[in-house]
């Protein structure tokens, strides 16, 4: 993931969206290899999620840089809002998880959504605003997501009558 980061703050544009497609197709494949070949772990599974947190901070980073390098703090603030979105929905994820609430993964902005959002950001950029439009259209969808499970929580806890 760091050899994307690097060639998109380099501006290798296309470059970078390929490696990125091949990183997170090998990403999402591996957790699915494991369990086929009966070689998953709990910690293999914890792993994985935190390598993927890694992942997308590190690419969000490069696009942070990227727009600092461009004179535009506003999108890098826009960026830090996706970032932070971004993790607060699969935080929520998991902490539902760790709450007995194993169904929330509803919203529109699940890391399926945001990797393909961002490659399509990734190999668009050279385009005008378009990385702009990108990191603005994850941090509100991402949000949307975000609050949308931290309320599905709410109102699960309530219906299981835990205060």
């Amino acid at each position: 993931m760091c050899l994307a980061a690097w060639l998109m703050i380099e501006r290798y544009w296309l470059a970078a969206g390929f490696v990125y497609v091949a990183f997170m197709l090998g990403d999402s494949l591996d957790g699915t290899l494991a369990r086929a070949q009966g070689r998953s772990t709990t910690f293999g599974a914890f792993l994985d999620s935190t390598l993927d947190r890694v992942a997308e901070g590190v690419i969000l980073g490069a696009i942070g840089v990227t727009l600092a390098d461009d004179g535009r703090p506003w999108a890098v603030g826009v960026m830090f809002v996706a970032l932070t979105a971004s993790f607060i929905v699969s935080y929520s994820r998991a902490r539902s998880e760790g709450l007995g609430i194993n169904d929330n993964k509803g919203g529109l902005m699940g890391r399926p959504e945001r990797l393909v959002l961002l490659g399509v950001g990734i190999f668009l950029a050279p385009l005008g605003y378009v990385l702009e439009l990108t990191v603005c259209a994850l941090a509100a969808l991402s949000t949307a997501t975000a609050v949308y499970r931290m309320w599905f929580i709410k109102r699960s806890l309530e219906r299981s009558g835990t205060p």
